[in-house]
């Protein structure tokens, strides 16, 4: 039985990690880097993913579209590659002057 307990426990502070990540963002140069390709719309009615650009990293929040972008490749929890052409693209955002417009559309 404790043996039970203890992976039970374990596999909660695992998960936990994995789901309370927030976004901290890394812009790389090279496509092949990034976790997720991003297009940038001017508007918000096609994007993904509304973002709102946050000064502090404790402002950031997972899967919210409060994003804090880092200079730091190892502080990130997500690399992403902007690219011009819409199609390549795994996620479309737009950005937002208003913190309660953020959003994460897509799953």
């Amino acid at each position: 039985m404790k043996v039970y307990h203890r992976l039970m426990i374990f596999s909660v502070f695992i998960l936990t990690g994995l789901v309370a990540k927030s976004q901290v963002v890394y812009v790389t140069e090279w496509k092949s880097d990034a976790d997720k390709i991003v297009y940038v719309s001017e508007y918000t009615s096609e994007a993904d993913v509304v973002v709102f650009r946050t000064e502090w990293k404790s402002d950031a929040k997972p899967m919210s579209g409060i994003w804090y972008f880092t200079e730091w490749k190892s502080d990130a929890d997500l690399r992403i590659y902007f690219t011009e052409w819409r199609s390549e693209a795994d996620l479309v955002i737009a950005y937002t002057d208003w913190k309660s417009d953020a959003v994460w559309r897509k799953k």
